[in-house]
């Protein structure tokens, strides 16, 4: 059953169409990764169906759950269990770990935070405490802001590039993130240039000039790694950097 249904969506900045006649159903509690080139507009496609600033004005329809989200804040798509992991996680000069993944969690115990926390391999007594600020490496917030989302429990999470910022040892604690997520019922939409992320996947699309080029299990998808590029109507072929991500 699809938890997330986008029928004909179509997005444009400045006259330049982003994305282009999409359609695509999510099913719930599976992990579904999008890939395609950079420029492919993967990470507008999360935007829009996050609601964003500036992404509320597009053509189709976007359905969670049954009911169109034209019109929906992003606050009420929040509450709704929809939510946005950040490529590149958010500061707050002052807001401690405790109360930041605490903030959006129905058990705000030390205990369970903690617990959230070394299940993401940051020792819990170290950083409960500190603040969510620069003082933390990147791939120290990324994990703590995938902590948070844990706490949440959310219906649908959306990840930009959740590997982004990350080191090889890290990324284990990424995919258990994934794996308790998919557990917790929830549906998991990951933006990714990665084929090791991609194999974390039930299920996968791949996009290129806005469109939908092809679906289908990861083996299928994966293929676009190893071939570097994919036959469609593009006018201009993916420079060698791009390709080869």
């Amino acid at each position: 059953m699809s938890l997330l249904s986008i029928q004909n969506l179509s997005q444009s900045f400045d006259g330049k169409p982003i994305l282009d006649g999409l359609t695509m159903d999510f099913w719930e509690g599976h992990i579904h990764a999008v890939v395609g080139p950079n420029g492919a507009g993967k990470s507008t496609l999360a935007n829009t169906i996050m609601g964003l600033h500036g992404y509320t004005n597009y053509g189709g329809e976007i359905f969670f759950d049954g009911q169109s989200l034209r019109g929906v804040s992003v606050d009420a798509r929040a509450r709704m269990g929809i939510t946005l992991a950040w490529q590149e996680p958010a500061r707050f000069e002052g807001l401690s770990v405790l109360r930041f993944v605490g903030a959006g969690s129905k058990r705000k115990d030390p205990a369970h935070v903690k617990g959230l926390l070394e299940a993401l391999g940051l020792e819990g007594e170290r950083y409960l405490h500190r603040s969510v600020d620069r003082t933390l490496s990147g791939g120290e917030r990324k994990r703590i802001e995938l902590a948070s989302i844990l706490a949440m429990e959310p219906r649908l999470i959306l990840m930009d590039e959740p590997d982004s910022g990350i080191d090889v040892a890290a990324l284990d604690y990424i995919f258990t993130a994934l794996s308790r997520l998919k557990n917790q019922g929830a549906t998991v939409i990951m933006i990714t240039h990665s084929r090791a992320v991609l194999e974390q996947a039930d299920h996968a699309f791949l996009m290129c000039n806005g469109r939908l080029r092809e679906k289908g299990e990861i083996s299928k998808i994966g293929r676009y790694f190893i071939d570097r590029c994919i036959p469609c109507d593009h006018i201009n072929e993916p420079d060698e950097e791009e390709s080869i991500l």
